[in-house]
Parts: C-alpha cells; structure tokens; sequence
C-alpha cells in the first residue's frame, strides 16, 4: 500500500504520556494488520500534549510490538545531536529488527535560528493547483523568535555547541552507515538503516537529499503552502546514488475519516484550537475534548493564525478523504503519502485509519 503513518503520540485531555504510548503501541498493531508501508515517530519537545520526545526509543518498542511494517522517524531532528549518537541508536534497533527501520532526518534546529533572523515576512495569497489548495504561507519567523522557544532552544544542546552544517551532517550520517568514515559506529556501521530526508520548503534539505540520491519526504500538513516547491527543488538536484535510480517522494497530509460527514466534523473538533496551542507558542496542548473545543471563544486573530492548517486537513467520509489524498498525490507526483490523524478518543483515531485503508485499497 502506498500509505503510511506519522504518529507524535498524542496526549489527550485527561489523559497521561504513558497512556498516550500505550495508544501508539496498540495503532502500530493495528496498521501493520490493515497493511500501512511505514509507521514513523515524529521528534516533539516541551509540548504538553505530545509524548514522542525521543523518537530512538519510541520506534525501538513500535518494532518489537510489531513484526512486518516499517518504523522510523518522521523527523530526527539533527541539530539536537551528532551523526555519531544518531546512527548508533538507529544501528541498535536496526541490530534487532533488521530490514525494517527508516531514519528521517529533518534540520528544524537549525532552521530555526535561521528565521530567527530571517527578512520581513511577504504573505501571499491562496491558490488552487489542479484542484489541490496552496494557502499562503504561515510567518513561522516569528514563532521562531517567541522567547520560550528561544530559550527551549538553548536546553536542547551542551552549553556553546555549534551545530555543524546540515549537508555535512548528512555526510557524516552517511560515512558512519557504510563504513567510510574515520571513526567505526558500532552497532550501525553496515546496518540496512534507509535514510530519509524530511523538507518543507525548497532549501537545503531537499537540495540534500536530491545531490545525494535519496529519498524525501515534503511536508503538506504543516507547512503545506511549500509542498510544490520543496518537491520540484528536490527532483531538480536528484542525482542518481546508490540507493535510488530515481527521485522517491513522500507527501505528508492531516486526515480525519469518520462514517459520515457530520459525525467527521464532531469528531475533527479541536484539532483548530490545538494547532492554535503550537502556533502561539506555548506547545501542542493536550488534545481537546469536542466541548472544550466549543467553549473557546475565537478572535479573527486565532482563526487566521490556524486557517491554513484546517483547510489543509480531509475531512470527512473515507471516500471523500481518499480522493482528496489521490488529489494531493497526483499534483505533487508523490510515490507514497504519510498520513497524520489526531483526535481525542483513541478509538477514533484507529477508525480513521480502517476506513481510509478500506477506501484506499478499493478500486
């Protein structure tokens, strides 16, 4: 099947980060039996409600509930750490579970301290691409520079490091793996690991990965106004490698199925009000419950601030979403799409993800 999952392990209101795991756990299971490609574990910090701060070990206890369906990171995050610590841990599970782990790399870190001090924002306005919608563009330079984040930043690194270049770092990463590099990593040098480079925009992450022949994933569902780009800039530098003849794509997209459209819109509450939470700055809140969602009350500010996000996201029955996806893959030329749900009930969540597997796989 030419989808898969990215789960951040969500926390919702009222619940705990272990029962929030024990969720991932129990979705991992259940998309390896509905026959989803991949399963990643995305890489999040001081946010109250999402539980997969260290994706390593996450993914290592995704692969040990499950037997077939591949596991990784949808993204580590490089400029938290060396190619050295990130191979090893990636080469451990790997050790274990051979055959099946994906390391994404993605370099938010460093992107960051880059918007800090990027230019004065130039919106834009929406447009649609063969019925796909474009929105304009989302300011993240000045999330970047709002002082908890600034000082987050700072507590995810020894005092004075310096983050070396991301092309470098990827080097590194890819020396450590087949045993070209000065230094052995052990486990990891020789493993079977597939590397990834995850993107949003047309920069250097998808200059990367396309110069070195690897596959890249483009963002849709949070950042979707830079997809075309991201991916054109991609297979404009893809330079055939080793590990790919040609470029390889995967396209992520926020979805929610639910049996029918009504019940999809009930369901689908929230999801505004805690992308708000991540956008202002404080981190994703724990995920609302529908009532909580109503009793906010929204300023033109608030909506403008998530209206990208939410017109970005399918919602609705299967069949709908489904088409909505195969829009998305056609206009972007993607070779798999990743798919993101978050709701407040878990059982929502692993319905969503039956419905569209159904409605995918039907011809």
């Amino acid at each position: 099947m030419t989808l898969s999952i990215l789960d951040l392990a969500p926390i919702s209101s009222g619940q705990t980060a272990a029962e929030a795991l024990r969720d991932t756990i129990d979705l991992a299971r259940r998309a390896e039996r509905l026959g989803y490609r991949r399963y990643w574990l995305a890489e999040h910090h001081f946010a109250p409600g999402v539980a997969s701060s260290a994706p390593a070990v996450l993914i290592a206890l995704v692969a040990a509930a499950t037997s077939t369906i591949r596991v990784g990171s949808g993204a580590v995050q490089l400029g938290h750490q060396t190619p050295l610590s990130v191979v090893e841990q990636f080469g451990l599970i790997d050790a274990l579970y051979p055959g099946r782990v994906d390391l994404g790399i993605g370099r938010s870190g460093q992107r960051r301290a880059e918007l800090a001090k990027a230019p004065a924002f130039e919106p834009k306005d929406a447009r649609v691409v063969d019925g796909l919608l474009i929105p304009p563009p989302f300011d993240f330079s000045r999330l970047a520079k709002h002082p908890h984040l600034v000082h987050y930043a700072t507590l995810l690194q020894q005092p004075g490091a310096q983050t070396p270049d991301f092309a470098e770092q990827i080097d590194d990463v890819l020396a450590f793996l087949n045993g070209t590099h000065e230094a052995h990593a052990v486990p990891g040098e020789g493993a079977g690991v597939e590397v990834w480079i995850l993107g949003s925009s047309g920069g250097q992450s998808a200059q990367v990965a396309g110069e070195r022949g690897l596959p890249f994933a483009a963002n849709y569902h949070v950042s979707p106004s830079g997809v075309l780009e991201a991916v054109d800039a991609y297979r404009a530098a893809f330079k055939p490698s080793d590990v790919l003849a040609e470029p390889y794509v995967i396209v992520s997209a926020d979805v929610l199925a639910a049996a029918d459209e009504p019940t999809a819109r009930e369901v689908a509450k929230g999801y505004d009000l805690w992308v708000r939470s991540i956008r202002t700055g404080a981190g994703a809140m724990p995920y609302p419950t529908p009532e909580e969602a109503d009793a906010h009350i929204w300023t033109d500010a608030d909506r403008e601030l998530v209206k990208d996000r939410v017109d970005t996201r399918f919602v609705g029955p299967p069949e709908q979403v489904a088409e909505g996806l195969r829009v998305l893959r056609r206009v972007t030329g993607a070779d798999e799409l990743l798919i993101t749900t978050i709701t407040h009930r878990h059982e929502d969540r692993a319905l969503s993800y039956e419905l569209l597997a159904d409605a995918w796989n039907r011809p």
